[in-house]
C-alpha cells in the first residue's frame, strides 16, 4: 500500500504474535539495519526484472544466505511478488503455494502484515474475498489484521463484506436493548444509544466483533474519569459482542479543538469548552444542563487553566489505569468524552494492554494513532526495530497526552507532521521529529500561556523518556500547581524577572544574612560586657580578655561561614547548575530540595552553636584571666550573651527562609518531580516557624529584663544602648512577622500542590 491513513487514525502492527508449540526456531542475532539492507537490495532487484524482462528469476536467487534475514527477505520478496502477480501480469499465486516453495516461513505464524497484502491484492484484483475468512483462518494475527484494514484508506464497505452491525438499525430491538440513536461507527463496530429496559437506563452500545480483550480491561477500570463498563454479552450464532456501557453524552475533545481553530486565541476561555459541549448536545436534540458548580468554575477559567484542569484529570486517569497494569497506547481528542459538566472521561481501550488481562500476542502487538505516538512507540511499531510493545510504559501515555493538551491549548499539534484527515509523512521521518524534540519557535504555545503550563507540556514531550514525568501522579501535581495561581507564580516566576535571578547571590545572601546580625549581636555584647564587666577589672586583665575576645571573633565568625557555607551547598550548587543547564540525578534533586527547606534552620543552628560555645569560653576566660567576678556580673552577661543569641538566631532564619522558598526551591520544583517527601519538609517547616518568632519576640523583652540588672542613670550610655535594643528589636520583630506571614502563605500554596485532591476521585485516590 502506497497511501497512508491520516494521522489521527487510529493503527495496529506488530510483529508475528506468537510461534505454535511444536515449533523450534532458531534464533540468529541480525541487526534492523543489516536485516533492512539485505532485504532492500533483493526487492531492488525483483522489481528491476520484473520491470525489464517480465520474467524474473526464482525468488531463491534473490534470498541472502542467513536464515534470520533470509526469512525476512522472503517475506518482503512475497510482497512484492503478489503485487505483480495478482494486478499487473495477471498470474496469481497464493500463500500456500509460496510455503511449498519456501517451507521456512512456516517456522514461524505468518506475518499479519502478509497475510492483509494477499488479501489486499485479491480483493483489488477482484477475487471474491471477505476478510471474515482471514480472521477465522489466523485467529492469532485477527487483532494484527483488523488494525491493518484501517491503514487501507480506500477500503469501502462491500457487498460481501458488511460492515459490522449493518444488520441493525435505529428503532430496532436486541435482546434487551433498544437502539435509539446511531453514535458513531467505524469498519469493525458500530455504537448506539440505547436503551436497557432491564434495568431502566441508557447506555452507550458497541457492537462489533468478538475479538480482543478491551471488555475485559475496561472492567477492571473503576475511576470517575474512565467510561464505565457495564456488562457484555455475546451472540454466539453471529459472532458478535456487545458492549454496554455508561453514555457520555456531550461529544468529544476533538469537537472541541474544532471549535478551538475557529476561535481566536484572545477570545478562548472556559466557556469555549461549555460552548463546545452545549453544541453537541444542540446537534443530538437533548437538553442543556443547568448551571452546576463545576461549569461555573469551569466557565471562570482562562483558557490555559482549562487545560490544565482536563489535563489533571486525564492524568489521574492514567496513574489509576497504570496502577491496576492498564496502558492506553490511543489517547487522542475523540477518545476523552465529555459529560455535560464537561468532565473528561477517557475512552476507547481498543488497543491498550493489560497486565491483568491474558491477551495472545500482546507483546507484540502496538496500536495506536501515529500523530499522537512517543518515540518508543513509533520504534516499536518498526517490525525491524529492538524495541517492543512490551517495552512501553506509562511514560508513553503521558507523551501522548502531551500532544492532546499541546493541541487543545494551540488548536495545532507540537509538530508539523500533518493535521486530523491528512496523510503523515512516513514513519521514519515523524520519529526524526519526535527525537528533535519540540520546536517553540515554529510552534510556539500562546502568549498568555503561564511558564509552568509550559515547562509542564515541554517536559511530558521530552524526546528521552527518562525525562519526561515518571507517573500520572506527578503529572497531576504539576496541572494541580498550574491552577493556583500563587503557587504557579512562585514556582514558575517571569522569566528575567529580579526573583528569577536572585539564585546568582546566593552565598553572599547567605553570608550576609548571618553575617550581619551576628556582627550586631558581637558589637553589642562587647560593649555592653566593657562598660558593666570588664571596666571593673584591673588593666592586666582587661588587656587580656581583649585578646580573648578578638581570637574567639577571629575564629567564630571564619569557622561559622565555612560550616555553613559546605551544609548548605547543595541549596546553593544545585540551583546554580540547573539554572546553566546542568543535570542532576532524582536523588540529588530530592537533598537539594530538602536542604534548601532547611536552609534557614541549618545556618542558624551553626551560629547559635558557636554562641553557646561563646557563652563558655568567656566565664572561663574571665575565672582565668580576673579570678572570678560578682555573681550580678555573671547574669547581665548570660543576658547579654542571651540577646545576642536570639538575634543571631530569628533574623537570619527568616531572611535564609524568605530567600529560599522564594528564590531556590521554584528553580529545585521546576526542575524536578514533586513528592510526598515534600510535603513532609514543608509541614516541618511550617510547625517550626512560630517557635523563631517566639525568639524574634523574646529580643526586646529580654533587653527589657536586663534594665532591671543594669540600673543606673537611665541617661547613661548603656541605658541607651539596651533601649536602642528593644526599639530596635521591636522593629525588627514587625518586619520579622511580616516574613513570616509570607513564608507561610507561600507554604500553604506549595502544599495544597503536594498534597492534591482530584475532585471527584475516590477516597483511597485522594493524596
Amino acid at each position: 500500500m502506497n497511501d497512508r491513513p491520516p494521522s489521527d487514525v487510529t493503527v495496529a502492527t506488530g510483529p508475528p504474535t506468537e510461534l505454535g508449540p511444536d515449533t523450534a526456531v532458531a534464533s540468529s542475532p541480525v541487526t534492523a539495519s543489516d536485516s533492512g539492507f539485505v532485504v532492500d537490495s533483493g526487492v531492488e532487484q525483483l522489481v528491476a526484472d520484473w520491470e525489464s524482462s517480465g520474467s524474473p528469476a526464482a525468488l531463491s536467487e534473490y534470498l541472502p544466505d542467513a536464515a534470520a534475514i533470509r526469512r525476512a527477505a522472503l517475506v518482503e520478496l512475497i510482497k512484492v511478488d503478489l503485487e505483480y502477480r495478482w494486478l499487473r501480469s495477471g498470474q496469481p499465486k497464493r500463500l500456500a503455494d509460496y510455503c511449498l516453495e519456501f517451507p521456512e516461513l512456516l517456522a514461524e505464524p505468518l506475518p499479519a502484515d502478509l497475510l492483509y497484502e494477499e488479501f489486499r491484492v485479491r480483493r483489488d484484483s477482484g477475487d471474491k474475498v471477505e476478510a471474515d475468512d482471514y480472521l477465522k483462518a489466523y485467529p492469532t494475527q485477527a487483532n494484527r489484521f483488523e488494525g491493518l484494514l484501517t491503514l487501507d484508506s480506500h477500503r469501502q464497505p462491500r457487498a460481501s463484506e458488511p460492515t459490522v452491525g449493518d444488520a441493525f438499525d435505529v428503532g430496532a430491538r436486541l435482546e434487551d436493548f433498544e437502539l435509539v440513536r446511531e453514535l458513531g461507527r467505524g469498519a469493525f463496530a458500530r455504537v448506539f444509544l440505547a436503551r436497557q429496559h432491564s434495568m431502566q437506563r441508557w447506555v452507550a452500545l458497541k457492537i462489533s466483533r468478538n475479538v480482543g480483550t478491551e471488555p475485559q480491561t475496561m472492567a477492571q477500570l473503576d475511576h470517575p474519569y474512565i467510561v464505565r463498563v457495564f456488562d457484555q454479552r455475546l451472540l454466539e450464532e453471529r459472532q458478535l459482542r456487545l458492549l454496554f456501557m455508561e453514555y457520555v453524552p456531550g461529544g468529544t475533545l476533538l469537537d472541541v479543538v474544532r471549535l478551538v481553530r475557529a476561535t481566536p486565541p484572545d477570545e478562548r476561555s472556559g466557556q469555549l469548552l461549555l460552548d463546545s459541549i452545549d453544541r453537541v448536545l444542540d446537534e443530538k436534540g437533548e437538553m442543556r444542563p443547568e448551571d452546576s458548580s463545576v461549569r461555573s468554575e469551569i466557565a471562570a477559567l482562562s483558557w490555559p487553566e482549562t487545560v490544565a484542569w482536563i489535563g489533571l484529570r486525564l492524568a489521574d486517569a492514567l496513574e489509576y489505569a497504570c496502577k491496576h497494569g492498564v496502558l492506553h497506547r490511543d489517547i487522542k481528542p475523540a477518545n476523552v468524552l465529555l459529560g455535560v459538566e464537561g468532565v473528561p472521561k477517557l475512552a476507547d481501550f481498543n488497543v491498550s494492554s493489560s497486565d491483568n488481562v491474558a491477551t495472545p500476542g500482546a507483546a507484540g502487538f502496538v496500536g495506536g494513532s501515529v500523530a499522537y505516538m512517543s518515540p518508543e512507540q513509533l520504534e516499536a511499531c518498526d517490525p525491524g526495530a529492538a524495541r517492543t510493545a512490551g517495552d512501553l510504559d506509562t511514560r508513553s501515555d503521558i507523551y501522548a497526552l502531551g500532544v492532546l493538551l499541546w493541541e487543545l491549548l494551540t488548536g495545532s499539534r507540537p509538530f508539523s507532521d500533518g493535521e486530523a484527515g491528512e496523510a503523515p509523512p512516513p514513519p521514519h521521518v515523524l520519529l526524526e521529529s519526535r527525537r528533535r524534540g519540540v520546536d517553540l519557535e515554529q510552534n510556539p504555545l500562546p502568549d498568555g500561556c503561564p511558564a509552568a503550563l509550559r515547562r509542564v507540556l515541554v517536559k511530558s514531550l521530552a524526546p528521552d523518556r527518562e525525562d519526561r514525568w515518571s507517573s500520572g501522579r506527578k503529572l497531576a501535581r504539576q496541572f494541580a500547581l498550574c491552577l493556583d495561581p500563587h503557587a504557579r507564580d512562585l514556582v514558575d516566576p517571569t522569566p528575567g524577572s529580579r526573583r528569577a535571578t536572585m539564585w546568582r547571590f546566593a552565598p553572599a545572601i547567605l553570608l550576609a544574612a548571618i553575617g550581619i546580625p551576628n556582627l550586631l549581636a558581637a558589637g553589642y555584647n562587647y560593649y555592653y560586657n566593657k562598660v558593666l564587666i570588664i571596666s571593673e577589672l584591673p588593666a592586666e586583665a582587661q588587656e587580656n580578655l581583649e585578646q580573648v575576645h578578638l581570637i574567639i571573633g577571629g575564629v567564630a565568625f571564619p569557622l561559622g561561614a565555612v560550616l555553613i557555607l559546605y551544609w548548605c551547598r547543595l541549596s546553593i550548587t544545585v540551583p546554580r547548575g540547573l539554572s546553566q543547564g546542568r543535570t542532576y540525578s532524582s536523588g540529588i534533586l530530592g537533598k537539594a530540595r530538602a536542604a534548601t527547606l532547611t536552609l534557614g534552620h541549618r545556618a542558624v543552628v551553626v551560629s547559635f552553636a558557636l554562641w553557646l560555645v561563646a557563652g563558655v569560653a568567656y566565664p572561663i576566660a574571665l575565672q582565668i584571666t580576673a579570678g572570678g567576678i560578682p555573681l550580678r556580673a555573671y547574669t547581665q552577661l548570660l543576658a547579654s550573651l542571651a540577646v545576642c543569641g536570639a538575634v543571631a538566631v530569628a533574623y537570619p532564619f527568616f531572611i535564609l527562609t524568605f530567600y529560599a522558598v522564594r528564590c531556590l526551591s521554584p528553580i529545585l520544583l521546576s526542575h524536578g518531580e514533586l513528592r510526598s517527601s515534600d510535603c513532609r519538609g514543608i509541614r516541618s517547616l511550617a510547625r517550626s516557624m512560630p517557635r523563631y518568632v517566639a525568639v524574634a519576640a523574646a529580643v526586646p523583652l529580654i533587653g527589657v529584663a536586663g534594665l532591671s540588672f543594669v540600673g543606673g542613670d537611665p541617661s547613661d550610655a548603656v541605658n541607651a544602648t539596651v533601649r536602642a535594643l528593644c526599639l530596635g528589636g521591636i522593629f525588627a520583630f514587625i518586619g520579622v512577622y511580616q516574613l513570616f506571614r509570607r513564608i507561610e502563605s507561600d507554604l500553604r500554596a506549595l502544599e495544597r500542590v503536594v498534597r492534591i485532591e482530584v475532585p471527584g476521585a475516590p477516597a483511597g485516590r485522594r493524596r
